[in-house]
């Protein structure tokens, strides 16, 4: 996994960039391939802005959050994104087909008649 902390009109900041490595950690618990996640924190006037970008095989995804705190936007980000992750995964999941496993097991178990 490949985690890029980029950061615009304002000073790099190291606690800033552990919290947000840190924080993409937990997406290897929805996605299992080489990923790419590139964070971007930059500060507009009051507003300290947090934008994430994750790439993957199957999935690419980007979220933006704002607030007057950075680690509050990074969190909030975060949650968007992991919320994004789960209903990727889900929707994964959900498109095999469960019932073509059931109809192999009725066909080989012999009929109660």
């Amino acid at each position: 996994m490949n985690v890029t902390v980029t950061f615009r009109h304002m000073p790099a900041s190291e606690s800033l960039r552990t919290h947000a490595q840190d924080k993409g950690q937990k997406f290897l618990k929805y996605l299992m391939e080489p990923v790419d996640i590139h964070v971007v924190l930059k500060i507009e006037k009051i507003r300290q802005i947090a934008e994430i970008s994750v790439q993957s095989k199957n999935f690419n995804g980007h979220a933006v959050e704002a607030s007057q705190d950075m680690y509050t936007s990074i969190d909030k980000v975060m949650t968007k994104m992991e919320q994004q992750l789960r209903k990727h995964k889900e929707r994964v999941k959900d498109h095999k087909v469960a019932t073509k496993a059931f109809e192999a097991i009725d066909a080989t178990l012999p009929m109660a008649e």
